[in-house]
């Protein structure tokens, strides 16, 4: 067991009609809209770990996913992302660069997170992910 991992920090789905899909999650399922970008939308679900919130993340197949070497129209999951601590981001990166990952990062300034990506055996995209109030 991963003792870094602290929770669910994200769920990400493709989907084909970016509006409708806010008006739902938004209107009948009650979750707060964080941030609407052209092809993407960021809901909270729930209070996270050490300033992260949890996420329901919708980002549009016409968007810029599938310029990142995924196949938008074979899948509705983008990635799944785990909360970690920022005290062990470095660590981390360190133990899935040493198993023989290519691990490639990222920093979100608008919610001033700290991320790792890698993929899984299957191709899919698994973050780990930290509130980190130096990013942004």
């Amino acid at each position: 067991m991963n003792r870094a991992i602290k929770g669910l920090g994200e769920i990400a789905l493709r989907v084909a009609d970016l509006d409708a899909m806010q008006r739902f999650y938004q209107g009948a399922i009650g979750l707060k809209l964080l941030m609407r970008f052209e092809h993407a939308a960021f809901f909270k679900i729930a209070e996270g770990f050490g300033g992260h919130a949890q996420v329901l993340a919708l980002f549009d197949r016409a968007g810029t996913q599938a310029d990142a070497g995924l196949n938008p129209a074979t899948s509705t999951v983008d990635h799944l992302a785990f909360e970690i601590d920022v005290a062990d981001f470095a660590s981390e990166k360190a133990r899935l660069e040493a198993l023989g990952l290519k691990v490639t990062t990222a920093e979100h300034a608008w919610v001033h997170w700290r991320s790792l990506y890698v993929n899984d055996p299957e191709g899919n995209e698994v973050e780990l992910v930290c509130f980190d109030p130096a990013v942004g």
